[in-house]
């Protein structure tokens, strides 16, 4: 197809707060020739969210860095944000032109490119078409592809983004420890007893107490402080009451494993709430032994402990349902 007449575009008259966001941005460029770039830029974004939002699609005008005064001004950027796709860029061109220009700055981060050719009273604009990527700072006009392709691209993404999301979901929810099962000794192989992991002679009395008498229920976990089974490791403990009262009272503790005397220093302990949060944190010093957090939570309440060692990072989800 070597024509653009060749296959559909779309006309229409540019958005009027379109039109003034772009007179605004001109106003505060410091020479004539930014002034034009900013205002053919910033036309060119408002029509193509106008027409995307007409399609149904999604777009953040205030999260486009071609909305940002400063970002106009330091660059040559017409961005539009799509929610959870990405970055569209829209590239203005005068009526006759042959090419479409991209600056290098733009030629990365992008889901696409957009002609927009804008009419000489800068009032109506019409969309040319667009390709995926750039390799060149001047794209033919000839080589766009029709705007139908444009849909049918962004649809993907969009089908795309949300089995992205339900697939990380499945993984969120399969790696939830559910602690209402604990109380009915339904235990996650990860999770032992404690004198397996410490040892007796590194079990505290208090959890043979515990144990003893029914009143606590403690499991704990391995975790390796990086991504080798070499390297040095702690153990996380859970401790919960057997009782199933709307109100729960949790201890997280770390310990060192067995053969260990102390904890690793600066060693964060945090306990995230359903949002990922922090809502409490305890670090190791040179010579601890152990640190814990004690907290409540209610039944069907999500939270998450996460330990931090430098660039280490480590994220353990629970539920209590």
């Amino acid at each position: 197809m070597n024509n653009i007449r060749d296959f559909l575009t779309f006309s229409a008259p540019i958005p009027v707060d379109g039109r003034h966001r772009a007179e605004e941005l001109r106003r505060q460029q410091t020479t004539q020739a930014k002034g034009e770039q900013v205002y053919l830029n910033t036309l060119s974004v408002s029509f193509v969210n106008y027409y995307l939002c007409c399609m149904g699609f999604e777009t953040d005008l205030n999260k486009s860095d071609s909305w940002n005064l400063i970002q106009q001004t330091l660059m040559d950027i017409a961005d539009l944000s799509l929610k959870n796709l990405g970055l569209l860029e829209c590239r203005p061109v005068l009526s006759d032109a042959q090419f479409v220009y991209v600056p290098p700055e733009v030629q990365s981060n992008r889901i696409g490119y957009v002609a927009v050719q804008i009419n000489k009273s800068f009032r109506e604009a019409t969309l040319l078409g667009f390709v995926k990527q750039v390799q060149t700072d001047l794209l033919p006009i000839n080589q766009l592809q029709p705007l139908d392709n444009l849909l049918e691209y962004l649809e993907e993404l969009s089908q795309f983004q949300v089995a992205e999301i339900a697939d990380n979901s499945l993984d969120c929810n399969h790696n939830l420890v559910n602690l209402k099962q604990w109380l009915e000794n339904i235990f996650e192989a990860e999770w032992q007893e404690i004198e397996t992991l410490l040892g007796t002679q590194g079990v505290n009395p208090a959890w043979s107490l515990r144990s003893s008498n029914g009143a606590f229920l403690s499991r704990g976990k391995l975790i390796y402080l990086g991504k080798l089974l070499s390297e040095r490791a702690v153990v996380l403990v859970v401790t919960l009451p057997p009782d199933n009262e709307q109100e729960i009272h949790i201890i997280v503790e770390l310990h060192p494993t067995n053969g260990q005397e102390y904890l690793p220093p600066n060693l964060h302990l945090m306990v995230l709430d359903f949002e990922g949060v922090s809502v409490m944190e305890a670090q190791t010093r040179s010579s601890n032994k152990n640190i814990q957090l004690e907290f409540s939570c209610e039944v069907g309440e999500r939270f998450s402990v996460k330990l931090v060692l430098g660039d280490i990072s480590i994220t353990e989800n629970f539920v209590i349902c």
